[in-house]
């Protein structure tokens, strides 16, 4: 048996190292289903039985459907008759639509003094509401210094007055605490973060919701107007009709 330099069997490492195979995520499908049962589900989900795959791929032919095998593992192997092409594109459809209205929060810091002035405390507080209004948290810092640190009190009051005054933009998530020199705060956006092309296509449905709206309103009052026309004729008819028959 040949060896490598190091003593390890060469056909072994190959087999460990496995150069050049590609290993795929994506379910084997019709003829790249080599065992020679499945356990078939039709497209409706019923249960057929366990049939040879040879039957179940005749089975898919029949039906313009692709065998697919999606528990591998089991004995023996479970395949499912679907679409496989429209059921990829399903699949890409809902993951797109899930990365669109997935939230992108970030975390903001804003860093305040104990010895903050009014005018600072108004402008550092917009900037938190304004972090909080775009569907960011916030992680509000005071830094103490010298004596400051041995009464933290100050600090914790500080940043429950920023939480009452922020509330309609958000709320505690974690709750004051002091980590070293440092009182550390942070607030959580209220309600999830709009992603503007969701909001978008709201509009837009909500738009041709109008739309529709109007036009039916405008069809039921054509319609309505001839019904109405009919019925004046067919008044105008009946009484020339009457006039006629006692002449």
């Amino acid at each position: 048996m040949n060896r490598d330099d190091d003593g390890t069997d060469g056909a072994n490492a190959a087999g460990n190292h496995r150069i050049g195979v590609i290993i795929s995520d994506e379910p084997r499908i019709n003829d790249e289903i080599r065992v020679s049962q499945v356990r078939l589900i039709g497209p409706n989900g019923e249960q057929v039985g366990v049939i040879a795959t040879s039957v179940a791929l005749n089975l898919a032919k029949e039906a313009n459907l692709d065998l697919v095998e999606v528990a591998p593992n089991a004995k023996p192997p479970v395949a499912k008759l679907i679409d496989y092409g429209k059921f990829k594109y399903n699949e890409k459809i809902k993951q797109r639509e899930a990365r669109r209205n997935q939230s992108t929060a970030e975390i903001k810091e804003i860093r305040f003094r104990l010895k903050i002035d009014e005018h600072d405390f108004e402008v550092k507080k917009g900037h938190v509401e304004r972090f909080l209004n775009g569907g960011d948290k916030v992680k509000v810092t005071i830094m103490l210094r010298g004596r400051e640190q041995s009464r933290p009190i100050g600090g914790v009051e500080l940043l429950q007055r920023l939480a009452d005054e922020v509330a309609e933009s958000g709320t505690i998530e974690s709750a004051p605490k002091q980590e070293g020199r440092n009182i550390i705060m942070t607030l959580a956006p209220k309600g999830k973060k709009v992603h503007t092309q969701s909001e978008q296509r709201r509009r837009g449905a909500e738009s041709r919701a109008e739309r529709q709206a109007r036009q039916a309103a405008r069809l039921a009052a054509k319609q309505e107007a001839k019904a109405q026309e009919a019925k004046e004729a067919q008044a105008v008819v009946a009484e020339a009709t009457e006039t006629s028959a006692t002449k």
